[in-house]
């Protein structure tokens, strides 16, 4: 029942993440755009939803048990996103210019090479660990706030890879591939190697346990 309820929870992340991904999609401003995006990260923390980039970061403080619950994450996440974007396919919203918009974001990130994906996926895992983990450790509204929307308009605006955002892109573009997967999995790789760059300087100086 535990893993059914992860399941469904990260279903609900993924599917925030390509809400995010759709107002990101729906302004001309990208700045905008890119701040917007913030609203899905923002529901994920707030009810605590299972986000793969989110929580790649906790291994070092975890049992090994808790590899099932990443990966059941990533699935539930690819789900979410696939669906979100099925159903905006299906609107009045995707335009011809959103559709457009998509395809070329899409391409740009698939004809890209491995390794700059993987950096720009690295510095992407250490923004969102800082931004879902100050969310979880600090007090007050307004940090909580400002650490999750500019970590977000930070990582959009400078073009780094968040692998989630992408399942949406790429669903959304319909540019499914062999090569589509192989960035994912890259994606994966260095969201979860930049998530657990901080996590892991405080787990071997001790500075926190859990």
């Amino acid at each position: 029942m535990e893993q059914i309820r992860q399941f469904v929870s990260a279903i609900l992340a993924g599917f925030m993440i390509g809400m995010g991904g759709t107002i990101f999609l729906s302004l001309d401003n990208k700045a905008l755009g890119a701040c917007m995006f913030g609203v899905g990260l923002f529901t994920v923390v707030i009810f605590r939803l299972q986000l793969f980039t989110g929580k790649i970061g906790y291994i070092p403080f975890e049992k090994k048990e808790y590899i099932l619950e990443l990966v059941i994450t990533w699935i539930g996440n690819f789900c979410g996103t696939t669906l979100i974007a099925k159903c905006v396919q299906n609107t009045r919203i995707f335009t011809e210019e959103m559709s457009n918009k998509v395809f070329t974001m899409a391409q740009t990130k698939l004809n890209d090479n491995l390794v700059s994906i993987f950096i720009l996926s690295i510095f992407c895992g250490v923004l969102m660990f800082i931004a879902v983990d100050t969310f979880r450790e600090q007090q007050g509204s307004t940090i909580k706030v400002v650490a999750v929307f500019v970590p977000v308009l930070v990582f959009i605006l400078s073009g780094f890879e968040h692998v989630v955002a992408n399942m949406y892109y790429f669903a959304m573009a319909k540019t499914w591939s062999i090569d589509t997967m192989i960035s994912l999995v890259v994606m994966t790789i260095g969201n979860s190697i930049g998530g657990l760059l901080i996590a892991s300087y405080q787990k071997i100086f001790h500075l926190r346990e859990k």
